[in-house]
């Protein structure tokens, strides 16, 4: 048996890293991979900002002179810096089902921690909250989400192995949209109360320019709204804008909600969007020459819906704000002929956000898990 790791230095050594989880998925139908002009834009610290505060490292594994798997070792500057700790972290990490290789892949990226003197050692996360995190423990039988990781079920096993213990869990639900004639009307009523009392004002965009414009605004009240939940990193402006470019010129102007108050100030958002799984598998990762009209057309089709990000000022907490957008996403789902929704990641200890579920009668489906151990032990 013989495992090299080769740290990526170089653009043919970084499309090896990115296309390796086309070989170790290459015949399970539940992955859907990722579009890799994103992921060649992640490792650019041309492009993307997060460089500026964090530093990473990339290997690659190979087993009798094949890719065997890889693995990312991330250092979050300003994340150390906010919970005075000297953390690394592991992201983008496949292996096939062999110790040898997973220990190999691990050991390069605790060493590199090692040398640049970090104390603990977490994972799956990635540069920022915005990236991929998390590893799949439950609801692999599930179709999985753009928003969200699949992965291998053996993977637990090989980082368990390693001396990495559970330290937080999310959980994911799966649920059907309901008609309005099936929401209590004392909900209804609860959220009217909610806009008169609190001098609230729904906004409605008439093109997504008007969106976009509010993109500071809310990445902005991001921030805010996930500095208290665990492992959070402030977004600098940079980022703000790098995101807000991204992302919301793809977002339905209908899907997402901005709440306001007496001022014009935002208050909460909730951005869903329609299932964009089956356009991007279908893609198989590529925009071009024909991958974006299987990206449009799943733009277009009004049937699974998916929650992305959503967040509430401090001030206005416990004021109902999270239900009233909830029953405003689904008035509009529903004009749209969407049928089902499903979360995006929970931190299960969000109990508050779960609570909001339970007028959908959801099911929780899937559970992914941060792992951590301190560097040296196993």
């Amino acid at each position: 048996m013989n495992i090299e790791i080769k740290e990526v230095k170089n653009k043919k050594d970084l499309k090896a890293f990115i296309m390796t989880p086309f070989k170790i998925y290459k015949d399970d139908k539940k992955w859907i991979p990722p579009l890799l002009m994103d992921e060649y834009e992640v490792f650019n610290p041309k492009k993307n900002p997060a460089f500026e505060n964090a530093k990473g490292i990339l290997f690659i594994a190979y087993k009798d002179n094949k890719i065997a798997g890889r693995i990312a070792g991330i250092i979050s500057m300003i994340a150390n810096d906010k919970y005075k700790s000297k953390n690394l972290r592991f992201g983008w990490y496949d292996s096939i089902n062999d110790q040898s290789v997973s220990d190999a892949l691990f050991d390069a990226v605790e060493q590199w921690g090692t040398n640049e003197g970090m104390e603990s050692f977490t994972g799956p996360l990635g540069f920022t909250d915005l990236d991929p995190e998390g590893l799949m423990v439950e609801g692999f039988e599930e179709i999985p989400t753009v928003a969200s990781n699949y992965n291998k079920d053996y993977y637990k096993t090989l980082i368990e192995n390693y001396g990495f213990k559970k330290e937080i869990d999310y959980i994911e639900f799966f649920a059907k949209i309901p008609e309005m004639d099936e929401i209590p009307e004392k909900l209804l009523k609860i959220s009217d109360r909610i806009k008169e009392r609190g001098n609230l004002s729904i906004k409605t965009f008439k093109t997504k320019k008007e969106l976009v414009k509010r993109g500071k605004e809310l990445f902005t009240l991001l921030d805010e709204a996930f500095d208290e939940i665990y492992g959070s990193t402030p977004l600098t402006d940079k980022q703000i804008i790098y995101y807000t470019n991204k992302y919301l010129p793809f977002v339905h102007k209908d899907l997402i909600k901005i709440i306001d108050n007496e001022d014009g100030v935002m208050v909460g958002f909730m951005i869903s969007m329609p299932s964009l799984t089956k356009g991007v598998k279908d893609a198989n990762g590529r925009l071009f020459p024909f991958g974006w009209i299987h990206m449009l057309k799943a733009l277009k089709t009004y049937s699974h819906l998916d929650f992305y990000l959503a967040g509430v000022k401090k001030k206005y907490r416990g004021m109902g704000v999270d239900l009233l957008m909830v029953i405003e996403i689904i008035k509009s789902a529903k004009k749209l002929g969407f049928k089902y929704c499903e979360s995006n990641m929970e931190l299960e200890t969000n109990t508050k956000i779960h609570g909001l579920w339970k007028y959908f009668s959801p099911r929780q489906h899937k559970r992914r898990r941060i792992f951590k151990k301190n560097i040296g032990e196993k």
